[in-house]
């Protein structure tokens, strides 16, 4: 397959200078200023017309340090055809609903040596299923100017219904608050626990259902973040 390398007329910016909207290094009131102003910025009108490259991210925690992969996909094929990572020093402490504060600048050190621009990027964290309507993925997304889905094993905020046993069933994830549609939970295996999705940037939750579905191949976890997670297993690889 044919890999296209960084075209800076794609997206405006090439994703190895990737925009720049606040620094990392801040304290949490000011981390929560910054999502207050970015969620304004989040868009959620599809873009995914055409989808040849999709990329998994995960991101690994060794002792104080952290290690994110960047997995790049052929689609429908499912190939890896590009594998990148970086490791940073961790200097943002865990705290829910502000993980991209942490796990943002080691994600960004491994986009910036990849050669093939993902149409669409799958993060292991939130999309705009958090309380400020940007989790990871929309954060990022917002950031690379690229795609973006959030996808996660356990819900972080909401309120959903199980959805019916089937593979496909899915029901949808509300605010606590206002019953504003913020994603779904997904059966991707018939009788397995669902998976729970939501829109991070330029594209809408049913394309990002769609998308999700037909990447899990036998898994409950679609393919790109499940090999992106093998991969941040070992410190050393």
């Amino acid at each position: 397959m044919e890999r296209r390398p960084f075209d800076s007329k794609r997206i405006g910016v090439s994703l190895m200078n990737y925009k720049k909207f606040y620094p990392w290094k801040v304290g949490v009131k000011e981390a929560i200023k910054i999502q207050q102003d970015l969620r304004r910025r989040v868009i959620l009108k599809n873009t995914v017309y055409s989808l040849r490259l999709i990329a998994g991210v995960d991101v690994g925690f060794f002792d104080n340090r952290a290690k994110a992969v960047v997995c790049v996909f052929s689609y429908p094929e499912l190939k890896l055809i590009e594998l990148k990572t970086a490791y940073k020093d961790i200097d943002f402490p865990y705290l829910p609903g502000l993980l991209s504060f942490r796990e943002g600048p080691v994600i960004l050190a491994a986009f910036k040596k990849i050669k093939n621009i993902p149409d669409v990027i799958l993060f292991d964290g939130q999309g705009i299923c958090h309380p400020r309507r940007i989790g990871l993925a929309s954060h990022l997304g917002l950031i690379l100017d690229t795609a973006a889905i959030g996808c996660t094993k356990n819900i972080f905020f909401g309120r959903f219904d199980m959805p019916k046993e089937k593979r496909a069933s899915f029901s949808y994830i509300y605010d606590k608050e206002n019953k504003e549609i913020l994603g779904v939970a997904l059966r991707t295996r018939s009788k397995v626990k669902p998976i729970f999705i939501s829109p991070g940037f330029k594209i809408n939750l049913e394309k990002s259902k769609e998308i999700v579905l037909k990447l899990c191949k036998g898994f409950r976890i679609p393919e790109p973040l499940r090999i992106a997670h093998h991969f941040t297993k070992n410190a050393a690889v």
